[in-house]
């Protein structure tokens, strides 16, 4: 072998080499990008310190009356069963945003969409939500019902082919 077919196979070698590693490194980059899947997708915001999304009526419809008077029972709903009443309230809204249709994500949360479609985390109101005792039955084994501690979360009903969001 002489020396110029020498060097022009170490060339060669070389070059190969070369696009070789650089084909190899092409799905590392890729894999780096997010994915493509959720490129319009803004992430969800999570504004859950500067505001509750809140059921509650207006302060000047009268409320219903605790107690065993001749008033409605109502029980208080805070935690995952407020969280869980308020997506039942919500999910077949036809309109966006707070007032809008509410999601349950893979995760186990509550969110809705704005009119620009990103996503907000629902949070109900720290004092809870007044619920007619006939309605709330359906959340008693949750957490929150009637200030219990222990019970369901909402990571127990969450669809798997909901969003992980």
């Amino acid at each position: 072998m002489n020396i110029t077919s020498y060097l022009k196979s170490k060339i060669a070698t070389r070059l190969l080499a070369v696009l070789l590693s650089a084909l190899l490194t092409v799905p590392l980059l890729a894999s780096c990008g997010g994915g493509s899947r959720n490129a319009n997708v803004p992430p969800p915001i999570d504004d859950t310190a500067g505001r509750t999304v809140s059921d509650r009526a207006p302060a000047n419809q009268p409320q219903a009356k605790k107690g065993l008077g001749t008033g409605q029972k109502v029980a208080l709903l805070a935690g995952a069963a407020a969280l869980y009443y308020l997506y039942n309230q919500h999910k077949n809204a036809q309109s966006e945003g707070a007032q809008g249709k509410y999601y349950l994500s893979k995760n186990g949360r509550v969110y809705y969409r704005d009119a620009q479609h990103r996503a907000h985390w629902v949070t109900p109101p720290p004092e809870g939500i007044q619920v007619p005792e006939s309605q709330a039955q359906q959340y008693r084994d949750f957490q929150g019902y009637n200030g219990r501690s222990t019970g369901r979360d909402l990571s127990d009903i969450a669809p798997s082919s909901a969003p992980a969001l």
